[in-house]
């Protein structure tokens, strides 16, 4: 192992090779609050960061990532609260798990391997990342897409039986400490497995080594509870800081890109939605469910590349 200075009092620590990421190497970073970020980076290139949800860690874009560090400099990172990032206590609203709290952290990393400005692609809670990053540090992010996400308070706003059904655990992963943390206690490798194969729309996507290691972590009740601080913030605190901001436009070009046999574009007409929050929009439906980097590599490889080989605005 070797480490490497990341700025003042602080230190990037290399782990090897990552076992999901072919070409990538393993390091741990410790922001200025002491959280440590694991993450993956390999390539040269412009830079580009990548942000999972849930219940996935950086491993997420194992099809994808390889092939993105033949032109871009990619870092593959594990938000706070799941991988094997650190997992703080959620403080007052659940503050620790904003999304602007996280996007910080982001920030934070890039800046601290020397990239000011960067791309970022986010899926699910990682898009909710991005959306907070693009506004809070505009002059950081050249271009963000977005994947299989309309903007949280449009969700929340526009809840109806349709929606609470089919994305029953944002209610239920809200409710206060310990409930859902215990419930799902009782059987953490079911509520994964359930999760993920209902969100699929492409039989045997996620492959079982990589269901193993979402497991590892999920299996962790820090883990699950920083989880449920994540989504408990996104009910609260997030909304707020929303609202603060109503007036405010994301200004980098804006890729939203979703799943066609999904519940988002089922349920919302996705442009419209970032068109309300963004001044640059574009994107369309793919071929899958929730999750493009499992189940249509290849398309979300293509539209990638063609939106990140633009220049940027």
């Amino acid at each position: 192992m070797s480490q490497a200075t990341a700025g003042p009092g602080r230190r990037i620590r290399e782990l090897g090779p990552s076992p999901f990421l072919r070409g990538f190497v393993l390091r741990d970073f410790e922001t200025s609050e002491g959280i440590g970020l694991r993450f993956a980076a390999a390539g040269d290139g412009p830079p580009l960061l990548l942000l999972h949800g849930h219940p996935q860690t950086h491993a997420t874009w194992r099809k994808i990532a390889p092939a993105l560090a033949e032109r871009f400099s990619v870092v593959a990172a594990d938000l706070r609260g799941y991988g094997d990032s650190g997992k703080p206590e959620g403080g007052a609203d659940h503050a620790n798990y904003s999304k602007r709290a996280m996007a910080a952290d982001q920030v934070e990393l890039m800046r601290a391997l020397g990239h000011d400005r960067f791309h970022v692609v986010g899926h699910d809670r990682g898009a909710r990342v991005a959306h907070r990053m693009a506004l809070d540090h505009p002059e950081a992010v050249a271009k963000l897409a977005l994947l299989d996400i309309a903007p949280t308070s449009t969700m929340y706003e526009r809840t109806d039986k349709a929606f609470a059904t089919r994305y029953f655990w944002w209610f239920f992963l809200i409710q206060p400490y310990p409930l859902p943390e215990r419930l799902i206690d009782a059987d953490p490798e079911f509520f994964l497995r359930r999760h993920i194969a209902g969100q699929n729309k492409i039989p045997d996507a996620t492959e079982p080594e990589v269901l193993a290691e979402y497991l590892r972590c999920y299996l962790d009740p820090m883990t699950r509870h920083a989880i449920c601080e994540d989504y408990r913030a996104a009910a609260g605190i997030d909304l707020a800081h929303d609202a603060a901001d109503g007036d405010k436009r994301i200004a980098a070009p804006l890729l939203a890109l979703w799943g066609g046999r999904g519940t988002v574009g089922a349920l919302y007409d996705v442009l419209e939605t970032w068109r309300e929050k963004a001044l640059d929009v574009r994107g369309r439906a793919l071929d899958c469910g929730h999750t493009p980097q499992d189940e249509c590599p290849g398309d979300l490889l293509g539209e990638l590349r063609a939106f990140f080989g633009e220049p940027a605005s």
